[in-house]
């Protein structure tokens, strides 16, 4: 008998303890964007999936003055349209542990890339973020915001 509830409560905890560790990985969520220039946090971009792909789009802006910017250097339907509400990251799909397949817009430049995220193998609290045109790329470091 002792043996059995031993058992039971040992599985219980490891079923627990191993799927908190499955959800910490997870890309979903809040992530808190951090400008390159300046290392200031910039922007807190929520990732969902809608339709088995993969979004990101800004919830909030960190910097009161630039509440109201809006997408002045975006061609066709994103000129000029606000940024806070903007879906930036778009259509990726999961390959193992990694997001790609689809692209990210840099609002402040209007330019459009390919896009690869990962939550860091060693931080779950850290995803890194990649554009990317051709063998040219840059990777960002987004950090959790919930």
């Amino acid at each position: 008998m002792k043996r059995t509830i031993f058992s039971s409560f040992l599985f219980l905890l490891l079923f627990v303890g191993g799927t908190s560790e499955v959800f910490s990985q997870s890309v979903f969520g809040k992530w808190r964007t951090i400008d390159d220039e300046t290392g200031e946090p910039k922007s807190i971009v929520e990732i969902y999936e809608a339709n088995g792909k993969i979004y990101g789009k800004i919830v909030e802006i960190l910097n009161k003055n630039k509440q109201d910017a809006k997408c002045t250097e975006c061609e066709g339907e994103r000129k000029d349209e606000p940024i806070l509400g903007m879906v930036i990251i778009e259509g990726l799909e999961q390959e193992d542990d990694v997001y790609e397949g689809g692209t990210i817009l840099d609002p402040n430049k209007g330019k459009e890339y390919r896009c690869k995220i990962w939550v860091d193998e060693d931080n779950s609290n850290k995803l890194n973020v990649r554009g990317y045109i051709a063998f040219l790329f840059r990777t960002q470091e987004w950090f959790r915001a919930e």
